[in-house]
């Protein structure tokens, strides 16, 4: 999976709000879709169309966002940054395997 990660991801960076930041590594961002597909409204950007402001985030294992802060932040490699509104753990043999989460880009006045 981190082959995957790695050759075909964003490069991101996460902080916990308080000064640790992560190396920046590779995950997927993109715009969280609905199940009835109505896009009649948005705007496109670099990962995909967005229209609510969530976006599917799955990275790998070695970087846990479940045990985050609420004051963490995602930051993509444009600088955009994202707040985690649910995360879980996926395993594959009681392993994680990988982490996916909502997240919801803010701007710097929101933070």
């Amino acid at each position: 999976m981190n082959v995957c990660f790695e050759k075909f991801g964003s490069s991101v960076r996460l902080t916990d709000g308080a000064g640790w930041y992560s190396p920046v590594y590779k995950a997927f961002l993109q715009p969280l879709r609905y199940k009835n597909k109505m896009y009649l409204e948005g705007t496109y950007t670099p990962i995909g169309r967005d229209s609510t402001g969530l976006y599917l985030y799955i990275g790998p294992a070695s970087h846990n966002v479940t045990r985050l802060p609420e004051t963490a932040r995602i930051t993509d490699g444009d600088g955009r940054k994202y707040v985690i509104q649910r995360a879980e753990e996926v395993k594959l043999s009681d392993k994680p395997f990988y982490y996916w989460a909502v997240v919801k880009e803010v701007s710097e006045v929101n933070l």
